[in-house]
């Protein structure tokens, strides 16, 4: 396992997996998550495995873009990938283990949905994952990986749509807007209501009104 730090964004978002390749490693997972900060949801991961001459214009952190943007790159990253596999930590996961595990759990949950079994994994982060594949960890690895961007992308589109249908199951909390973050609407639904399932319990803003 190696760890990449960089303070400057890398020109070529190939960079890592034209590296890889050039080891012989052709099959190469990115990953990353969506929904660490939350007060309600899933923390969710992706892997995703990107055929060597994938392009699709726009691609980049999933932060950077709208979310009109990032529904439009869903689909293709999906019919291109070679494999996408997400996994998840729901919020009673997260209070139990803290939301560092939970987060290094639906990653792991993540590259074994894949339905090809990757060489090498580039992970979003500083966290190394326990598994016996080789792997690379890579601070602002969204900015800095295709794969990576794919997985961001991939996680943040699941999780918005998740939020989505439990804000018709929930609707007194308003998560289809907010997505679960803590706004100060959001704090606000929480004082007046109460916490619902799927908040995080041991989260500030949340506990105070246990």
């Amino acid at each position: 396992m190696t760890l990449s730090l960089f303070d400057d964004d890398l020109i070529d978002p190939t960079y890592f997996e034209r590296q890889l390749r050039r080891q012989g490693t052709t099959l190469v997972a990115g990953i990353d998550e969506a929904g660490r900060g939350p007060l309600a949801g899933p923390v969710v991961a992706a892997a995703v495995i990107l055929p060597e001459h994938f392009d699709l214009p726009g691609l980049t952190d999933s932060k950077k873009l709208t979310e009109k943007k990032r529904e439009q790159l869903f689909r293709p990253i999906r019919q291109q990938a070679l494999a996408v596999g997400v996994g998840f930590a729901h919020a009673d996961e997260i209070d139990e283990i803290n939301i560092l595990q939970a987060t290094v759990q639906s990653m792991c949950r993540a590259v074994a949905r894949l339905k090809v079994v990757p060489q090498h994994l580039l992970i979003d982060g500083i966290t190394p994952l326990p598994l016996s594949i080789d792997q690379q960890t890579i601070k602002k690895g969204d900015s800095r990986s295709l794969s990576v961007a794919a997985a961001s992308v991939i996680a943040k589109v699941v999780r918005d749509r998740m939020m989505k249908v439990y804000a018709r199951h929930y609707p007194d909390y308003g998560f289809e807007g907010h997505k679960g973050y803590g706004s100060a609407r959001h704090r606000q639904l929480i004082a007046e209501h109460g916490p619902c399932p799927l908040h995080r319990k041991t989260f500030g803003g949340v506990r105070e009104h246990l």
